[in-house]
């Protein structure tokens, strides 16, 4: 009998049943009534008494087992999140590598500069400037695709779909048995390199991090209009892609963003924002070592060159000889500015003030630039000048007046010999004693030295007395200071005015680039030192300026453009879907082609509408397929084959409810 029947019959019978102890007592009579007495012919003996449980001891109970801790096992993180997660990163990066090619491009100016930090810690001359810039370059380029590419997914309603070879990269061992090992590849390996580059240049080259503030004073306004054109951009595109639940989201968090970019000239401050009236003269023009760029520095050649294009001055940095004659040489060895190496390899790593002058002169002083090409110039130089390169010595102090005298201004720095030095104590008297001896006019000599200037100012009157340390205007007014001579870094343009109200002159160093001396010269800067003297020599005027009634009229313009563009479509967008009160698949279905123009998607779309109608057909009578709603049809259409071995009952309840 089936278990049902079983159950039903004895649901059914008459009476109450038997406790379950009772069931071996009742079977012993009906089995000793069945006998030859009885007339029932019993059944053949079975191979093995019956035995009642009550007959046999009860098993002993089992051993319990170990306590295993069960590890609870979470719900995989959904791909979505992944793809969010992983677009959030690639954003981040992009925005780094983006300020990192901005920073290094920008300080431009100071690759020079960096490259000689680096050879006073390394020990070796190499230009790392140009490799950095190529690998930020390279990065950004990398980024900025991954990210466009991220966004036309977006754009167009499908998920990001970023290939895990832009994430990280599996490399199996040589053991097959080892599971294999992720290696960091393309997005991590930018992320973490840009910020380990970063951080490094915060540590070694603080100062320099001011160049992008004051980058930012001649970019800001540019960069501004670049970005709510941008911004403006993208709201048109997702404008029309917008789902109305979202709208509200969505709209706040742009509303934000354009809000703040609506204001963001309030906080700009540009000293090229002004009148052309106001503009002051040229900054004065003082060749940094001579022309570095076009001549090895310190020499003759160099100086020459600066003359040539008619700078007002020239700084060197003078040392002495060990035998008591004034030269100039800026670094304390000679490796890097002569071939010591080559013609005196035991004298390499000593001082160069420590070396005869009869020493000093028989070295090289121009092959070392022909060789490092430290400004990438080298190349653009005359075969005449290529020979005469080839032939340069190290230039005394005396060549140096005698070709300067009546011709420029000299801004001099004096290099201190070290303590063992002989003439270390009487280095300044033997320096000043070689100007007055020359018969240079003193009104030409910048003196920048802070030591003994009481003693200088009466023996040398006429010195424009120059400061290298930032004071205050009425302490430097105090102390005869009629120069200061700083990093262009150091001084504001406020800063200057007071100075300017003192009578202080300011001169800052070095500037190389025209960007930068423009906006100098926007500031009102009487003189800049540079490297790149003979460019900024031909600049005619700053690269722009604009009067304050300009740029608000611009501004202004580009706000009330960008806003009327904005509104715009978000009313489109709201009489597009205004009709739509609640979505049903019917609706969906029409407006799948308004939303999403990929067919992919509108596929994607059917296939979840009609997967939901079945699923409640299936639960509820209440959501059956009936002939009123007229969805019918539309069921028995959509409803994709089903396998027959596990479905079969499916689809016979759906034709049963349908009445088909």
């Amino acid at each position: 009998m089936p278990v049902g029947g079983l159950r039903a019959a004895v649901a059914f019978a008459p009476g109450p049943l038997p406790e379950p102890r009772d069931w071996c007592t009742l079977a012993r009579p009906q089995a000793a009534a069945i006998g030859p007495s009885s007339g029932v012919e019993p059944d053949p003996a079975p191979s093995s008494p019956p035995v009642c449980a009550q007959d046999t001891p009860a098993p002993p109970p089992p051993a319990p087992k170990p306590q295993v801790p069960t590890t609870v096992k979470r719900a995989p993180i959904p791909a979505w999140q992944w793809e969010r997660l992983w677009f959030l990163l690639l954003t981040v990066t992009f925005g780094l590598t983006l300020t990192w090619l901005y920073f290094w491009w920008e300080v431009h100016n100071d690759y020079d500069e960096f490259n000689w930090y680096l050879y006073n810690r390394m020990g070796y001359w190499s230009d790392w400037s140009v490799p950095i810039l190529m690998t930020a370059a390279t990065a950004f380029t990398y980024i900025a695709g991954l990210l466009v590419l991220a966004l036309c997914h977006i754009a167009v309603g499908q998920q990001m779909n970023l290939h895990w070879l832009h994430k990280t990269r599996w490399r199996p061992l040589a053991c097959p048995a080892t599971p294999a090992l992720p290696l960091p590849d393309g997005l991590v390996v930018i992320l973490v390199s840009t910020v380990v580059a970063m951080s490094a240049m915060a540590q070694l080259w603080e100062d320099e991090w001011e160049v992008l503030l004051i980058s930012l004073q001649g970019t800001a306004p540019f960069l501004h209009m670049g970005a709510l054109a941008a911004v403006t951009r993208a709201l048109l595109d997702r404008g029309r892609t917008v789902r109305p639940g979202r709208a509200m989201a969505i709209l706040c968090t742009f509303s934000a963003v354009v809000f703040a970019l609506y204001l963001a000239p309030l906080t700009i401050s540009s000293p090229c924002i002004m009148e052309k009236k106001d503009l002051g003269p040229k900054p004065a023009l003082i060749g940094h070592r001579g022309v570095p760029m076009l001549a090895p520095e310190h020499t003759l050649m160099s100086f020459r060159k600066a003359l040539e294009h008619k700078l007002y001055g020239l700084q060197a940095d003078v040392t002495i000889s060990l035998d008591g004659v004034p030269f100039l040489m800026h670094d304390a060895t000679l490796r890097r500015t002569t071939n010591v190496e080559a013609a005196f390899p035991e004298l390499a790593r000593r001082p160069a003030s420590m070396l005869n002058w009869t020493v000093l002169q028989r070295l090289n002083a121009g092959q070392w630039f022909l060789k490092t090409d430290p400004f990438w110039t080298a190349s653009s130089l005359s075969p005449a000048d290529h020979r005469e390169v080839q032939n340069q010595s190290i230039c005394s102090l005396a060549e140096l007046l005698a070709l300067a005298k009546g011709n420029a201004t000299l801004l001099l720095n004096l290099r201190d010999p070290p303590r063992e030095h002989p003439y270390r104590a009487s280095f300044l008297n033997i320096t000043l004693e070689a100007l007055l001896r020359s018969g240079f006019p003193q009104h030409q000599v910048m003196w920048l030295p802070n030591r003994q200037r009481p003693f200088v100012r009466r023996v040398a009157p006429g010195f424009q007395q120059t400061s290298g340390s930032k004071e205050e205007a009425t302490s430097l007014h105090r102390g005869h200071i009629q120069w200061l001579n700083l990093r262009y870094t150091q001084v504001s343009r406020q800063e200057l005015r007071d100075y300017a109200s003192w009578n202080l002159s300011v001169n800052l160093y070095t500037v190389n680039t025209p960007w930068l001396f423009s906006l100098l010269w926007c500031m009102g800067v009487p003189s800049v030192t540079s490297d790149n003297a003979h460019t900024l020599s031909q600049v005619p005027s700053p690269l722009w300026i604009m009067p304050p009634d300009e740029y608000c009229l611009m501004w202004v313009t580009a706000d009330l453009i960008s806003f009327t563009l904005i509104v715009g479509i978000f009313v489109l967008q709201k009489w597009r879907l205004g009709g739509i009160r609640s979505y049903n698949p019917e609706q969906i279905m029409l407006n799948a082609a308004v939303h999403r123009t990929s067919r992919d998607v509108s596929i994607m779309k059917e296939k979840l509408i009609f997967s939901e109608i079945s699923d409640g057909m299936e639960v509820s009578d209440e959501l059956s397929v009936c002939s009123d709603n007229s969805y019918d049809t539309y069921a028995t259409s959509a409803t994709p084959p089903v396998d027959p071995r596990g479905t079969g009952s499916q689809t016979k309840t759906l034709t049963d409810r349908s009445g088909r």
